[in-house]
């Protein structure tokens, strides 16, 4: 990872093995690369742990293949999210060792490194199975941030005895995320059922009166459950993340 080669550079220095304008000058020259569709923020890893992702949504395949190169070429390894058929077809040919999540539409390739490890596990809790793809989003995102990732998945309220059977795992979780279109009810009744943190993720599933997620995200934010907090509508990245930052917040 990136703070461990600045760490190995301020090493040298103290250790009088490099000169300390020999090592400015390469600090100088690693925080951006400008391409001429995008700046690429190459000190994201050494500020937040993890390098800049790239969102596959609005780019084109020969966009999100150059800034994944300039990533993997600092041995960063590199995060699409949002990648349609083709730029998913156009990384696959251009790199070996990727893991493809189809249903997830992410692709990723490991850093020469691996990520710390979270202290726990993030359980991602899936209402239906039409929310799969938010959810793979989140659990590929939580991997790659370097978290044990599990699943509980179709355990909707409309058969409550789903979610209950899955106790064990809801028990054990560090934190859950619960991925629930339609009434977006679930978050509510996982979040009354644990002493974890609980994110919502509500998605666009569900009928015209969802309103493409609305009628869920607002009953994700008004949820009676204490402590359940909320992303966005099908916002399986920024959910991942934000239980990624918890599970690491008692590593030192």
């Amino acid at each position: 990872m990136i703070r461990d080669r600045v760490l190995a550079l301020l090493r040298q220095v103290a250790d009088g093995q490099l000169d300390i304008h020999a090592a400015l000058d390469r600090l100088a020259g690693d925080p951006i690369e400008s391409l001429p569709f995008a700046t690429i923020d190459h000190h994201r890893a050494l500020r937040q742990g993890y390098p800049e992702v790239i969102l596959g949504q609005g780019k084109t395949t020969e966009q999100i293949v150059a800034i994944a190169e300039r990533i993997a070429a600092r041995g960063e390894g590199f995060l699409v999210t949002r990648a349609d058929e083709a730029a998913r077809a156009a990384l696959a040919a251009g790199f070996s060792g990727l893991a493809i999540n189809e249903l997830g539409r992410c692709v990723y390739l490991a850093p020469s490194e691996p990520a710390p490890r979270g202290r726990g596990t993030i359980l991602i809790v899936t209402a239906g199975t039409s929310d799969l793809p938010v959810a793979e989003e989140a659990a590929v995102t939580a991997t790659a941030l370097g978290n044990d990732v599990d699943r509980l998945t179709d355990v909707g309220v409309a058969g409550i005895h789903r979610v209950l059977s899955g106790a064990a795992s809801l028990t054990r979780a560090a934190v859950v995320i619960v991925v629930a279109g339609m009434d977006g009810a679930l978050p509510s009744v996982v979040g009354g059922l644990v002493s974890t943190p609980v994110i919502a993720v509500p998605t666009s599933v569900g009928y015209g009166a969802s309103f493409g997620g609305v009628a869920a995200l607002l009953a994700a934010l008004n949820s009676c459950a204490s402590g359940v907090t909320v992303v966005n509508i099908d916002n399986g990245f920024g959910a991942a993340v934000a239980a990624s930052r918890i599970n690491h917040a008692s590593i030192s």
